[in-house]
């Protein structure tokens, strides 16, 4: 839904898309596993159906974004989260046992209902707008939700295609998206819903958070922050490089769970760079193909080339993996790696979002503990090594959002592990039944007995009563 940038207005349509919104579901109950299946498959219709026409619309919105990566990290990893959800469904819907304690409620019985929240706000970014829209649609129409659906300003043209499109899909009663236009975001924050997730920066994310916070709302923060990653030793530096600057390259760095900095052993850093060197020239000969994705904007360009161009005055070394310099023109941004950086530099101390990778060495396993624990928690983390023992140490003594072994990224793409930062990273989790659970409410039902001792526990108290407490006492004891 587009929406002209006059507050009043702006905040006048939201607020009717919500009442309506929350009238639908009152009059309508809660949905059965039936209707929830049938959102499920239109959801993924709207996909399948309009595939093309969203190819072009991202691609549009970032100037050039490959089609490839648009394919594989969008439209079929969007598809394949409602295909595992709906193989779900049944099994998270089922009302749960739990137990009772039957020397204190003999006869008794508990019960734990999954029940819908009701409406829920979902702000999106614009790095992957369909994978993280629909996945948290097929969480929040899982649990049976409606929802109104904030999209980026970066993503413009996908935005309107999307209002514009979903008419066909859904009432509005059921979803509705909503496009920036300035002052959207702001108003969409204040909305009383039921709960709010958000995706993007922390800067922004304690601004949603204190907007919620005026309405009790509560929220799951996916923010980002500066994601680790180490290469042991033992493990080959060949298959380590292919992996880290794959993921480094995909959508040209500007993924939250991106591998922003790497420890590499203080024997094995020419190693390292001289790998990389190779790969890049391989896999990435020009950086004007099209199967390389520009940078979003032009404030976003100018950011990266004012991190490297800070780092470089401070003192760091800058390695270009080619020799292509950066274009303001295509926004076209090489891959860059960073030695030598401190936090007196910007590019230490604030997210990258972008093809740059900072090299830091390590000479012990400690010390990259230190240095990592000493900072914000990370979004992920990437451990390289084929000691089991190296690598329980890392997971124990690192907390992260998540973890990919011996790779990077791709404990994201998994649609039975839950997704969810920790600290400065974020709140909450999405992803498989865990954002069935966000977008749930487990109420715990209590069906008393026709008949209960508790009637013997009523004043005036007698002796029964001293001898009953007495014996529930011991036992507990």
């Amino acid at each position: 839904m587009n929406i002209a940038k006059h507050p009043v207005i702006i905040d006048d349509i939201l607020h009717t898309t919500l009442a309506k919104q929350r009238a639908f579901a009152k009059a309508q109950g809660i949905e059965s596993y039936e209707q929830r299946r049938e959102h499920l498959l239109a959801l993924k219709a709207l996909i399948t159906n309009n595939q093309e026409r969203i190819i072009k619309a991202i691609n549009l919105d970032y100037g050039n974004r490959s089609r490839h990566e648009t394919l594989l990290a969008e439209i079929i990893n969007a598809c394949a989260d409602i295909n595992s959800t709906l193989k779900q469904l049944k099994k998270w819907m089922k009302v749960q046992k739990r137990h009772v304690d039957h020397r204190m409620y003999f006869g008794a019985k508990n019960r734990v209902i999954p029940q819908p929240l009701g409406v829920v706000g979902l702000i999106i970014p614009w790095n992957f707008p369909i994978n993280l829209a629909f996945s948290q649609l097929a969480a929040a129409f899982a649990a049976g939700n409606k929802a109104m659906v904030k999209m980026s300003e970066n993503s413009r043209h996908l935005s309107a295609l999307l209002a514009e499109l979903v008419g066909h899909y859904f009432k509005p009663e059921k979803l509705a998206f909503f496009c920036e236009t300035g002052e959207v975001g702001i108003a969409f924050s204040k909305l009383p819903f039921d709960h709010l997730m958000f995706t993007g920066s922390g800067e922004t994310g304690k601004k949603v958070m204190a907007a919620a916070a005026k309405n009790l709302t509560p929220v799951t923060l996916e923010l980002g922050g500066k994601s680790p990653a180490v290469i042991a030793k033992d493990y080959p530096m060949q298959k380590a490089v292919e992996r880290i600057m794959y993921v480094k390259q995909l959508n040209a760095g500007q993924i939250c769970t991106n591998v922003d900095y790497v420890f590499v052993h203080q024997s094995q850093c020419e190693h390292f760079i001289e790998t990389a060197t190779h790969w890049a020239k391989k896999h990435l000969p020009d950086i004007h193909s099209e199967d390389y994705t520009a940078i979003i904007d032009d404030r976003a360009f100018k950011r990266l080339v004012d991190c490297v161009t800070d780092a470089q005055q401070l003192g760091a070394k800058v390695i270009t993996l080619g020799k292509q310099a950066a274009d303001a023109k295509t926004r076209k941004f090489p891959l860059t790696i960073i030695m030598h950086s401190n936090d007196n530099m910007h590019i230490d101390t604030r997210e990258t979002f972008g093809p740059i990778l900072m090299l830091k060495t390590y000479h012990s396993p400690q010390q990259v503990v230190d240095y990592v624990s000493e900072r914000d928690r990370p979004l992920a983390f990437y451990p390289f090594s084929y000691d089991k023992s190296l690598i329980n140490y890392y997971i124990d003594n690192i907390m992260s959002g998540g973890v990919s072994v011996n790779d990077a990224l791709f404990h994201v793409g998994q649609h039975d592990l839950p997704f969810g930062g920790v600290g400065a990273s974020g709140m909450g989790h999405y992803h498989g039944y865990e954002g069935f659970l966000t977008f749930s409410k487990l109420r715990p039902v209590f069906y008393q007995a026709r008949f209960t001792s508790i009637k013997f526990l009523t004043p005036p108290y007698g002796k029964f009563a001293d001898r009953l407490l007495a014996f529930l006492t011991r036992i507990n004891s």
